[in-house]
């Protein structure tokens, strides 16, 4: 590979291959490099630091479920239908997340409590997609006005309140036979709480 083809798209691409396979203690700006058959000051020329790749790489990876949800916030729906899809739409994509790829799960859950910034910008864009959704329902008379404050307190609790389906640190109960159902209940819980 040539360096002036070298993207940062690219070199993300590689350090996440690179991470997944030798984890986040050993991973190397070499082995990306190596990954991509340049030299480490090419990767050194898109990220300054080894710093500023793992910070780029798990914003990305973090920023594969604001995407997802996107749609949901955007959608035309009615807004409890909407707050019903996006919070089994953000259930359904940390379970994939955990489940469909586990090693690169684990290596993400290392990198995010490393990088704490990183993670509130990704809550802080989860939170804002609620409120959006909760400020359309009470623009529209579904939503109580009165309750938790600014649209944006109300997503702060919703999301605090499911944050057993989200939360990387309750990834284990993620499988549990019951999961579905508690999810259920609390859901109904919120959407009935939430309504006029």
């Amino acid at each position: 590979m040539v360096s002036e083809a070298l993207t940062s798209e690219r070199i993300l691409e590689a350090t996440e291959d690179v991470l997944r396979r030798y984890g986040p203690a050993k991973a190397t700006v070499v082995d990306v490099a190596r990954t991509l058959g340049v030299s480490h000051g090419s990767v050194y020329r898109h990220f300054r630091t080894k710093s500023a790749l793992r910070e780029a790489v798990t914003q990305r990876w973090l920023d594969r479920t604001s995407e997802q949800l996107a749609p949901v916030v955007d959608g035309s729906e009615p807004p409890e239908e909407r707050l019903d899809r996006w919070l089994t739409r953000l259930f359904e994509t940390k379970r994939h997340k955990a489940g469909d790829d586990p090693e690169l799960f684990a290596t993400y859950t290392v990198l995010t409590a490393e990088l704490s910034s990183v993670v509130e910008r990704h809550i802080g864009d989860l939170v804002g997609q609620l409120a959006r959704i909760i400020e359309d329902g009470r623009r529209k008379g579904v939503f109580n006005k009165e309750l938790v404050g600014t649209s944006t307190e109300t997503a702060r609790a919703v999301f605090h309140a499911t944050a057993r389906f989200h939360d990387p640190a309750y990834a284990a109960e993620w499988t549990r036979r019951d999961i579905e159902a508690d999810f259920t209940a609390v859901r109904t819980v919120i959407l009935q709480g939430l309504r006029t």
